[in-house]
């Protein structure tokens, strides 16, 4: 079994984490490959994943860790088992203290996976050429760079001018996404499964913008208005950006693949609110008379 691996550096113990993975794969029948960065953590050559068929691939960090993790795959369809090392890790599905029982599983194949919808944005320039293309998995948002400051754009949903926007910022959420920046700055949960974007502004500087729900069929283009295109940026999961030239545009569209997250047994999305997002925890608070 072909596994590869990425992690965050910035984690206390990771190479502890990953010198117990190493002396444990050969036994279980697991092919190791990793991300250039960790190198030093292995202890001896570990081969780079990169051009290789993997059955699976096992980020060990957060959230954000397994996100970066679903970009390097780029298109490959390749099942993900996100291990937390960290607080929140509403995407991860095993911990250091369950990572034994995940590998037995992710081995014997006893899981199951969730087909994630993903956003590939394209920057594209007065003319229309694409300049850039990237994927993400929770969202795309345009907003200024360096101190916050008001950005005003045109939003277009299927070549339909919505109107112009007043905000710190604009954000455009996929299902996974809901529940990260979108949510927020005031965004709706979208369970994963429905397919739709959420497009959210950020502290909407009018009463009369709110966050939209949209099929995810549908194309979204920020368009910045005449005079506002300075110092504007293009965040891809709030981890990787790109300046927006004079004359762009940002045009959003679902992605052609899937993000595919191992979930082990009993961990179902509501499940995950409750726990990672307290919903509903109404613990602390004196009954009211």
């Amino acid at each position: 079994m072909k596994v590869g691996v990425v992690g965050n550096p910035r984690y206390p113990g990771l190479a502890a984490v990953l010198g117990h993975v190493g002396a444990q794969a050969p036994s279980r029948g697991i092919e190791l490959y990793s991300e250039p960065r960790l190198g030093r953590f292995w202890g001896r050559g570990m081969p780079d994943f990169e051009g290789v068929e993997l059955d699976a691939l096992v980020t060990f960090g957060g959230d954000g860790t397994l996100l970066r993790g679903a970009r390097l795959l780029g298109a490959r369809e390749t099942p993900i088992l996100g291990v937390n090392l960290g607080r929140v890790g509403f995407l991860t599905t095993a911990t250091r203290d369950t990572l034994e029982p995940a590998l037995e599983a992710l081995v014997a194949g006893r899981f199951v996976t969730e087909r994630r919808q993903a956003l590939m944005a394209a920057i594209k320039t007065s003319d229309g050429t694409e300049r850039s293309v990237t994927m993400a998995v929770n969202d795309v948002a345009v907003h200024k760079g360096g101190v916050a400051r008001v950005v005003r754009v045109n939003v277009y949903i299927q070549g339909e001018n919505v109107g112009p926007y007043s905000a710190d910022g604009i954000i455009v959420a996929s299902p996974t996404g809901s529940t990260a920046y979108s949510l927020s700055a005031g965004g709706p949960i979208v369970v994963p499964g429905v397919e739709a974007m959420v497009v959210t502004p950020i502290a909407a500087h009018t009463l009369a913008v709110r966050p939209l729900v949209v099929p995810a069929t549908y194309r979204i283009v920020i368009e910045p208005m005449a005079g506002w295109s300075e110092d504007l940026l293009v965040s891809f999961d709030g981890q990787t950006g790109s300046a927006l030239a004079l004359g762009e545009c940002v045009d959003v569209r679902r992605a052609d693949h899937k993000i595919c997250l191992i979930r082990l047994g009993g961990d179902g999305f509501f499940g995950r609110m409750r726990q990672k997002l307290h919903w509903g925890d109404l613990s602390g608070r004196e009954e009211m008379r």
